[in-house]
């Protein structure tokens, strides 16, 4: 599996891109391979492509940050998948909808209002003289 490890300070993240088996985990350390580094905030890519192209030919998955950071830099071809939460709503494409042609009609959530009873004034207290 290609995925990305974290590195870097407290609020200041740097991600190594590593290749590791899947079930161990990306702070264990005990990566098979280190392909590059990526800094979100300065956009920051370092990438060894061929490493990359070679791991996946040999049946390793990027995650699906990887997959659209591979695919924004022409790396790999393909469209970008979806890697937001389940519950975040896909746009439609230009082909038809999300789902696959299913149409399906979501409804709204109803949102809670709360209901403030107004206070009573407080009665005017005028200062003894």
């Amino acid at each position: 599996m290609i995925r990305f490890q974290r590195i870097g300070r407290t609020n200041d993240p740097a991600f190594r891109i590593v290749v590791l088996e899947k079930e161990r985990a990306a702070k264990a350390g005990n990566i098979v391979e280190l392909l590059g580094t990526y800094n979100p905030r300065s956009k920051a890519l370092t990438l060894n492509e061929e490493s990359v192209k070679e791991w996946i030919s040999k049946g390793a998955q990027p995650t699906g940050s990887i997959h659209n950071l591979l695919v924004n830099k022409g790396v790999i071809q393909g469209k970008k998948v979806n890697v937001l939460q389940k519950h975040t709503p896909q746009k439609p494409t230009e082909g038809g909808s999300a789902s696959g042609g299913k149409e399906e009609t979501v409804a709204p959530v109803p949102t809670e209002v709360e209901v403030v009873a107004e206070a009573e004034p407080a009665p005017e207290v005028t200062p003894a003289a």
